[in-house]
Protein backbone atom coordinates (compact mmCIF):
# COMPACT_ATOMS: atom_id res chain seq x y z
CA UNK A 1 0.00 0.00 0.00
CA UNK A 2 1.04 3.62 -0.78
CA UNK A 3 2.36 5.81 1.96
CA UNK A 4 -0.40 8.55 2.44
CA UNK A 5 0.41 11.29 4.77
CA UNK A 6 -1.51 11.43 8.10
CA UNK A 7 -1.10 15.31 8.14
CA UNK A 8 -2.63 16.07 4.44
CA UNK A 9 -5.19 18.79 4.97
CA UNK A 10 -6.09 20.06 1.42
CA UNK A 11 -6.96 23.63 2.62
CA UNK A 12 -2.79 23.90 2.78
CA UNK A 13 -1.22 24.09 -0.52
CA UNK A 14 2.04 23.05 1.04
CA UNK A 15 0.67 19.86 2.04
CA UNK A 16 0.14 16.91 -0.82
CA UNK A 17 -1.55 13.52 -0.11
CA UNK A 18 2.12 12.12 -0.24
CA UNK A 19 4.09 14.88 1.88
CA UNK A 20 4.89 18.01 1.93
CA UNK A 21 6.31 21.08 -1.04
CA UNK A 22 7.59 23.93 -1.75
CA UNK A 23 5.25 26.59 -2.81
CA UNK A 24 8.00 27.51 -5.45
CA UNK A 25 8.63 26.16 -8.96
CA UNK A 26 10.59 22.90 -8.72
CA UNK A 27 14.22 23.79 -9.87
CA UNK A 28 15.83 20.30 -9.92
CA UNK A 29 15.21 17.92 -12.94
CA UNK A 30 15.92 14.01 -13.48
CA UNK A 31 19.91 13.73 -13.62
CA UNK A 32 20.79 16.50 -11.94
CA UNK A 33 21.80 15.11 -9.08
CA UNK A 34 24.46 12.76 -10.93
CA UNK A 35 25.76 15.53 -13.42
CA UNK A 36 26.53 17.67 -10.03
CA UNK A 37 28.63 14.69 -8.58
CA UNK A 38 30.41 14.23 -11.80
CA UNK A 39 31.20 18.00 -12.79
CA UNK A 40 32.39 18.10 -8.78
CA UNK A 41 34.70 14.63 -9.32
CA UNK A 42 36.13 15.89 -12.24
CA UNK A 43 36.89 19.56 -10.97
CA UNK A 44 38.08 18.28 -7.88
CA UNK A 45 35.75 20.12 -5.89
CA UNK A 46 35.63 21.81 -3.26
CA UNK A 47 38.64 23.81 -3.20
CA UNK A 48 40.62 23.96 0.63
CA UNK A 49 40.34 27.45 2.13
CA UNK A 50 43.25 29.67 0.32
CA UNK A 51 45.80 29.36 3.46
CA UNK A 52 44.72 25.71 4.34
CA UNK A 53 42.55 24.35 6.78
CA UNK A 54 44.29 24.96 9.98
CA UNK A 55 44.79 28.78 9.06
CA UNK A 56 41.03 28.35 8.46
CA UNK A 57 40.29 26.96 11.94
CA UNK A 58 42.42 29.30 13.69
CA UNK A 59 40.93 32.48 12.44
CA UNK A 60 37.30 31.55 12.85
CA UNK A 61 36.77 29.07 15.81
CA UNK A 62 37.21 29.36 19.62
CA UNK A 63 35.97 27.31 22.32
CA UNK A 64 32.41 28.47 23.37
CA UNK A 65 32.22 29.88 27.50
CA UNK A 66 28.80 30.14 28.77
CA UNK A 67 29.37 32.08 31.44
CA UNK A 68 28.97 35.36 31.05
CA UNK A 69 25.49 35.94 32.21
CA UNK A 70 23.04 37.81 30.23
CA UNK A 71 20.82 37.81 27.26
CA UNK A 72 22.81 36.20 24.60
CA UNK A 73 23.45 33.84 21.75
CA UNK A 74 25.98 31.66 20.30
CA UNK A 75 26.84 30.08 17.20
CA UNK A 76 27.81 26.57 17.60
CA UNK A 77 28.63 25.78 13.96
CA UNK A 78 27.35 25.34 11.08
CA UNK A 79 23.00 25.55 11.89
CA UNK A 80 23.65 25.16 15.66
CA UNK A 81 22.30 28.32 17.76
CA UNK A 82 22.27 28.68 21.52
CA UNK A 83 20.12 31.40 22.27
CA UNK A 84 19.23 32.63 25.93
CA UNK A 85 16.26 34.88 26.09
CA UNK A 86 12.86 35.54 28.19
CA UNK A 87 14.29 33.23 30.89
CA UNK A 88 14.99 30.19 28.49
CA UNK A 89 17.82 28.68 26.74
CA UNK A 90 17.33 27.66 22.73
CA UNK A 91 19.40 25.32 21.15
CA UNK A 92 18.56 24.95 17.55
CA UNK A 93 19.50 22.11 14.90
CA UNK A 94 22.00 20.46 17.39
CA UNK A 95 24.69 18.58 14.72
CA UNK A 96 27.58 18.29 16.80
CA UNK A 97 29.06 14.73 15.89
CA UNK A 98 32.15 14.51 13.53
CA UNK A 99 29.96 14.13 10.50
CA UNK A 100 27.00 14.62 8.65
CA UNK A 101 26.12 11.51 7.76
CA UNK A 102 24.56 7.82 9.62
CA UNK A 103 27.38 6.25 9.66
CA UNK A 104 30.50 7.21 11.70
CA UNK A 105 33.26 6.45 8.59
CA UNK A 106 31.37 8.11 5.94
CA UNK A 107 29.72 11.41 4.56
CA UNK A 108 30.80 14.99 4.92
CA UNK A 109 32.99 15.52 8.08
CA UNK A 110 33.34 18.31 10.10
CA UNK A 111 36.29 20.54 8.86
CA UNK A 112 35.60 22.89 12.10
CA UNK A 113 35.07 21.56 15.42
CA UNK A 114 32.15 21.94 17.52
CA UNK A 115 32.96 24.64 20.19
CA UNK A 116 31.44 22.58 23.19
CA UNK A 117 30.26 18.93 23.33
CA UNK A 118 26.68 18.31 24.56
CA UNK A 119 28.02 17.28 28.40
CA UNK A 120 29.75 21.21 28.65
CA UNK A 121 26.19 22.93 27.23
CA UNK A 122 24.37 25.06 29.78
CA UNK A 123 21.06 23.53 30.54
CA UNK A 124 18.89 23.59 27.61
CA UNK A 125 14.78 24.23 28.09
CA UNK A 126 14.22 23.94 24.10
CA UNK A 127 15.63 22.08 20.96
CA UNK A 128 13.86 23.43 18.18
CA UNK A 129 14.67 21.58 14.45
CA UNK A 130 14.39 23.34 11.11
CA UNK A 131 14.02 19.41 9.62
CA UNK A 132 15.71 16.05 9.09
CA UNK A 133 18.52 16.23 7.07
CA UNK A 134 21.86 15.13 8.53
CA UNK A 135 23.54 17.82 9.44
CA UNK A 136 20.59 19.36 11.31
CA UNK A 137 19.67 16.73 12.69
CA UNK A 138 21.99 14.32 14.34
CA UNK A 139 20.34 11.02 16.33
CA UNK A 140 24.13 11.02 18.36
CA UNK A 141 23.51 14.79 19.69
CA UNK A 142 19.68 14.46 20.15
CA UNK A 143 20.16 11.10 22.17
CA UNK A 144 22.81 13.02 24.49
CA UNK A 145 20.90 15.59 24.96
CA UNK A 146 17.84 13.62 25.85
CA UNK A 147 20.08 11.89 28.18
CA UNK A 148 21.63 15.06 29.45
CA UNK A 149 18.22 17.11 30.13
CA UNK A 150 15.22 14.69 29.95
CA UNK A 151 12.65 17.30 30.46
CA UNK A 152 13.84 19.60 27.31
CA UNK A 153 10.94 20.38 25.16
CA UNK A 154 11.73 18.95 21.79
CA UNK A 155 9.74 21.34 18.69
CA UNK A 156 9.72 19.95 14.93
CA UNK A 157 7.97 20.33 12.20
CA UNK A 158 5.07 17.67 10.87
CA UNK A 159 5.86 14.67 10.99
CA UNK A 160 9.38 14.22 13.13
CA UNK A 161 7.78 13.62 16.37
CA UNK A 162 7.74 9.96 16.22
CA UNK A 163 11.61 9.66 14.92
CA UNK A 164 12.32 12.09 18.06
CA UNK A 165 10.26 9.80 20.27
CA UNK A 166 11.84 6.70 19.30
CA UNK A 167 15.71 8.20 20.11
CA UNK A 168 14.47 8.84 23.74
CA UNK A 169 12.48 12.46 23.31
CA UNK A 170 10.24 12.71 25.84
CA UNK A 171 8.53 15.78 25.09
CA UNK A 172 8.03 16.43 21.46
CA UNK A 173 5.85 18.57 19.95
CA UNK A 174 5.30 18.94 16.34
CA UNK A 175 4.04 22.21 14.11
CA UNK A 176 3.10 22.85 11.11
CA UNK A 177 3.61 26.45 9.41
CA UNK A 178 2.31 29.31 11.11
CA UNK A 179 1.12 27.38 13.94
CA UNK A 180 2.65 28.41 17.53
CA UNK A 181 3.45 27.23 20.89
CA UNK A 182 4.03 28.64 24.43
CA UNK A 183 6.70 27.56 26.59
CA UNK A 184 8.08 29.26 29.71
CA UNK A 185 8.27 33.05 28.92
CA UNK A 186 8.58 32.90 25.26
CA UNK A 187 6.30 32.05 22.11
CA UNK A 188 7.80 29.39 19.24
CA UNK A 189 6.16 30.08 15.41
CA UNK A 190 7.42 27.41 12.96
CA UNK A 191 7.50 29.52 9.84
CA UNK A 192 8.10 28.40 5.87
CA UNK A 193 11.15 27.55 4.42
CA UNK A 194 12.05 26.42 0.80
CA UNK A 195 13.73 23.32 1.19
CA UNK A 196 12.95 19.45 1.38
CA UNK A 197 13.55 16.45 3.65
CA UNK A 198 14.83 12.95 3.40
CA UNK A 199 16.45 10.51 6.15
CA UNK A 200 16.52 7.79 3.11
CA UNK A 201 16.06 6.93 -0.42
CA UNK A 202 12.02 6.09 0.55
CA UNK A 203 10.90 8.73 2.59
CA UNK A 204 11.71 12.10 0.64
CA UNK A 205 9.37 14.93 1.63
CA UNK A 206 7.04 12.74 4.10
CA UNK A 207 8.03 15.18 6.68
CA UNK A 208 8.00 19.01 6.86
CA UNK A 209 10.94 21.46 6.78
CA UNK A 210 10.88 25.32 8.20
CA UNK A 211 12.32 27.66 10.44
CA UNK A 212 11.38 29.56 13.56
CA UNK A 213 10.78 32.46 15.15
CA UNK A 214 10.88 33.50 19.06
CA UNK A 215 9.18 35.91 20.61
CA UNK A 216 10.41 36.84 24.23
CA UNK A 217 8.77 39.92 25.61
CA UNK A 218 10.18 43.01 23.12
CA UNK A 219 12.84 40.76 21.47
CA UNK A 220 12.01 37.99 18.27
CA UNK A 221 14.87 36.37 17.12
CA UNK A 222 14.61 34.42 13.49
CA UNK A 223 16.05 31.12 13.00
CA UNK A 224 15.65 30.72 9.17
CA UNK A 225 16.89 27.18 9.60
CA UNK A 226 17.91 25.73 5.72
CA UNK A 227 16.51 27.51 3.10
CA UNK A 228 16.81 29.00 -0.68
CA UNK A 229 15.51 32.53 -1.55
CA UNK A 230 11.77 33.12 -2.02
CA UNK A 231 10.01 36.16 -2.31
CA UNK A 232 7.34 34.47 0.01
CA UNK A 233 9.79 34.68 3.36
CA UNK A 234 9.24 38.54 3.33
CA UNK A 235 5.79 37.41 5.03
CA UNK A 236 7.58 35.65 8.20
CA UNK A 237 8.80 39.79 9.01
CA UNK A 238 5.67 41.51 8.21
CA UNK A 239 3.27 38.67 10.06
CA UNK A 240 5.96 38.38 13.29
CA UNK A 241 8.16 41.34 12.95
CA UNK A 242 10.32 43.49 13.77
CA UNK A 243 12.70 40.80 13.58
CA UNK A 244 15.71 41.87 16.33
CA UNK A 245 18.16 39.26 15.34
CA UNK A 246 17.82 36.69 12.49
CA UNK A 247 20.20 33.79 11.93
CA UNK A 248 20.32 33.49 7.87
CA UNK A 249 22.37 30.83 5.82
CA UNK A 250 24.79 31.69 3.61
CA UNK A 251 26.35 28.21 2.64
CA UNK A 252 26.10 25.12 0.34
CA UNK A 253 25.23 27.28 -2.29
CA UNK A 254 27.16 26.33 -5.36
CA UNK A 255 26.97 25.16 -8.22
CA UNK A 256 24.09 27.98 -7.87
CA UNK A 257 22.11 25.94 -11.06
CA UNK A 258 21.82 23.26 -8.82
CA UNK A 259 21.45 24.77 -5.60
CA UNK A 260 20.07 28.00 -5.57
CA UNK A 261 16.58 26.03 -5.05
CA UNK A 262 17.34 25.10 -1.47
CA UNK A 263 19.87 26.93 -0.08
CA UNK A 264 20.78 30.56 -0.20
CA UNK A 265 24.36 32.44 -1.34
CA UNK A 266 25.14 35.26 0.91
CA UNK A 267 23.82 37.68 -1.23
CA UNK A 268 20.84 36.77 -1.56
CA UNK A 269 20.70 36.11 2.61
CA UNK A 270 21.56 39.94 2.47
CA UNK A 271 18.51 40.32 0.68
CA UNK A 272 16.34 38.42 3.12
CA UNK A 273 17.93 40.35 6.04
CA UNK A 274 17.05 43.59 4.09
CA UNK A 275 13.08 42.15 3.13
CA UNK A 276 12.66 40.67 6.45
CA UNK A 277 13.36 43.99 8.18
CA UNK A 278 15.70 42.77 10.48
CA UNK A 279 17.44 44.75 12.72
CA UNK A 280 20.57 42.57 12.76
CA UNK A 281 22.08 39.47 11.20
CA UNK A 282 24.35 36.65 11.52
CA UNK A 283 25.64 34.23 8.96
CA UNK A 284 24.90 30.69 9.80
CA UNK A 285 25.21 27.20 7.34
CA UNK A 286 28.99 27.83 6.93
CA UNK A 287 32.44 26.67 7.91
CA UNK A 288 32.09 23.15 9.32
CA UNK A 289 31.04 20.99 6.64
CA UNK A 290 32.22 21.05 2.79
CA UNK A 291 28.45 20.00 1.54
CA UNK A 292 28.57 21.76 -1.92
CA UNK A 293 31.45 22.98 -4.11
CA UNK A 294 32.58 26.53 -2.90
CA UNK A 295 35.97 26.54 -0.30
CA UNK A 296 34.73 26.84 3.25
CA UNK A 297 36.25 30.83 3.19
CA UNK A 298 33.97 32.00 0.21
CA UNK A 299 31.25 32.34 2.11
CA UNK A 300 32.57 35.76 4.31
CA UNK A 301 34.11 37.39 1.19
CA UNK A 302 30.99 37.35 -0.89
CA UNK A 303 28.86 38.45 2.15
CA UNK A 304 31.49 41.41 2.60
CA UNK A 305 31.08 42.08 -0.99
CA UNK A 306 27.21 41.56 -0.98
CA UNK A 307 26.73 43.95 2.28
CA UNK A 308 28.42 47.04 0.01
CA UNK A 309 26.42 46.01 -2.68
CA UNK A 310 22.76 46.56 -0.86
CA UNK A 311 23.94 49.40 1.37
CA UNK A 312 24.03 47.63 4.57
CA UNK A 313 26.79 48.17 7.35
CA UNK A 314 28.89 45.39 8.14
CA UNK A 315 27.19 45.68 11.67
CA UNK A 316 24.16 44.94 10.90
CA UNK A 317 25.13 41.87 9.21
CA UNK A 318 27.67 40.07 11.02
CA UNK A 319 29.87 36.73 11.28
CA UNK A 320 30.88 35.33 14.50
CA UNK A 321 33.72 33.16 14.92
CA UNK A 322 32.51 29.19 15.38
CA UNK A 323 32.00 29.45 19.35
CA UNK A 324 31.45 33.37 19.48
CA UNK A 325 29.02 34.93 22.24
CA UNK A 326 26.65 37.96 20.78
CA UNK A 327 25.15 40.01 23.77
CA UNK A 328 21.14 40.61 22.87
CA UNK A 329 19.30 44.19 22.72
CA UNK A 330 16.34 44.70 23.58
CA UNK A 331 13.81 47.67 23.27
CA UNK A 332 15.41 50.16 25.84
CA UNK A 333 18.56 49.74 24.01
CA UNK A 334 16.69 50.07 20.38
CA UNK A 335 15.02 53.36 21.71
CA UNK A 336 18.24 54.32 22.77
CA UNK A 337 19.94 54.38 19.81
CA UNK A 338 16.82 55.41 17.68
CA UNK A 339 17.44 59.32 19.83
CA UNK A 340 20.80 58.69 19.27
CA UNK A 341 20.23 58.92 15.83
CA UNK A 342 17.50 61.67 15.67
CA UNK A 343 19.81 64.00 17.81
CA UNK A 344 22.61 63.39 14.59
CA UNK A 345 20.39 64.65 12.25
CA UNK A 346 18.61 67.59 14.28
Amino acid sequence: MAWRNPYFDPGKPHHTPQGFRNLEPTTRRPGDLDRWRRERREAGLPKPPREGYEAFQAAWWQRADFSAPGEAVWWLGHACVLLRVGGLTVLTDPALSPRASPLSFAGPRRRTPPPASVAELPPIDVVAISHNHYDHLDRRSVRQLARRFPEARFLVPLGLKRWLERHGMRHTQELDWWQETRLGGATFTCVPARHWSARTLWDANRSLWGGWVVRAEDFRFYFAGDTGYSERLAEIGARLGPIDLAALPIGAYAPRWFMHGQHTDPAQAVQLHRELGCRRSFGIHWGAFELADESLDEPPALLAQALQAQGVAPDRFRLLRTGERWALEREAARTAEAAYARSNVE
